[in-house]
């Protein structure tokens, strides 16, 4: 227990050296998940522990602590891809329940943080930024086609500094070739990842995104040619009210698990806006509103017999009339 309490300080100074605008009380609460009476000790510890640590000006009127660099030797080589990795990898074991392991990968995420000088994290965290917003979003469990690591290198480039692409666009049924240009916005990851872009043309400014299947993409060039990103646009907001990446409007959705399933379902989250009811006789009501009836109904097939669709009629027309006596997920 106590080399645990340790390792907690030792993680809440390098946290204190990796915020450069410092932490808070809150912020320690938070990243810890602890009470405000151990939030103080554990500062009040660091502080005994390291007489570099200082109060930090600030504009509110939280006051904030950080703990000054120089303690230990700057990294070489790290780069915004690299952190970008570290957080993306960390939301998958998150999604996956391995919270721990997580937890202890975004502990070297804030070691490689900490040991960074001042001003590389100043160039490094505007593209650190950029990609945490495009990637850190929708991942999905469930196995991963092989897609060229040139294709994200060059996309990522893209992505950072506003710059259109261009590429072949495979037909998923036809294989027909097709050029198209467009402004990367981000990726979906999932069972399939795709490019969320908008086609480049005379009203891109109002064109709809897209989603680009990437194992269609081929022939992919970074062009010279920069566009504006929307201020408004917001990738996470965007992808919210859908359960899977066809272009639907949201509807109400009830499903209704067996009692023998209804241990197992409470143990997924579907959709980020669902919401779980027992019923009397140990059933599981869910509900949530999204799009993607055809996503929804592959999914439910994973379940046979154990679920029911309630709501809407539309959903319940995909799936067979008897459906296959298979097990729950396990």
């Amino acid at each position: 227990m106590r080399y645990a309490r340790a390792d907690r300080l030792i993680q809440l100074a390098l946290e204190m050296q990796a915020a450069r605008g410092g932490l808070t009380l809150t912020d320690i609460e938070q990243r810890f998940d602890v009470s405000r009476r151990t939030a103080i000790r554990m500062r009040d510890a660091v502080i005994a522990a390291f007489p570099q640590a200082d109060e930090v000006p600030s504009n509110d009127r939280a006051k904030r602590w950080r703990l000054s660099g120089g303690a230990v030797r700057p990294l070489l080589g790290i780069t915004a891809d690299d952190l970008a990795s570290l957080e993306n990898a960390a939301a998958l074991l998150i999604r996956e329940n391995l919270v721990d392991q997580a937890d202890e990968l975004r502990g070297v995420a804030s070691k490689i943080r900490a040991s960074l000088a001042a001003e590389l994290m100043r160039r490094i965290d505007p593209d650190f930024g950029a990609l945490a917003e495009a990637e850190g979003l929708a991942m999905r469990p469930g196995p991963r086609p092989a897609i060229p690591a040139s294709l994200f290198a060059t996309l990522r480039t893209a992505i950072k500094s506003c710059r259109k692409v261009t590429f072949q666009y495979a037909g998923r049924i036809s294989g027909t070739q097709a050029p198209r240009t467009v402004r990367p916005l981000g990726f979906l990851y999932g069972h399939r990842h795709y490019l969320v872009a908008q086609n480049d043309d005379a009203a891109a400014a109002r064109a709809p995104v897209r989603f680009f299947s990437m194992p269609q993409i081929t022939k992919l060039r970074l062009l010279p040619d920069n566009f504006d990103r929307d201020p408004d646009f917001n990738l996470r907001a965007f992808v919210a009210p859908s359960f899977g990446v066809y272009e639907e409007a949201p509807v109400d959705v009830v499903w209704r698990f067996s009692a023998e399933a209804a241990p197992i379902a409470r143990q997924f989250q579907f959709h980020p806006s669902q919401t779980a009811e027992a019923g009397d006789d140990g059933t599981l009501f869910v509900r949530f509103h999204a799009g993607g009836l055809l996503e929804m109904a592959w999914h439910l097939m994973t379940w046979g017999r154990h679920v029911e669709v309630l709501a809407p009629q539309a959903l319940r027309d995909l799936l067979p009339e008897t459906m296959p006596n298979w097990p729950a997920l396990p």
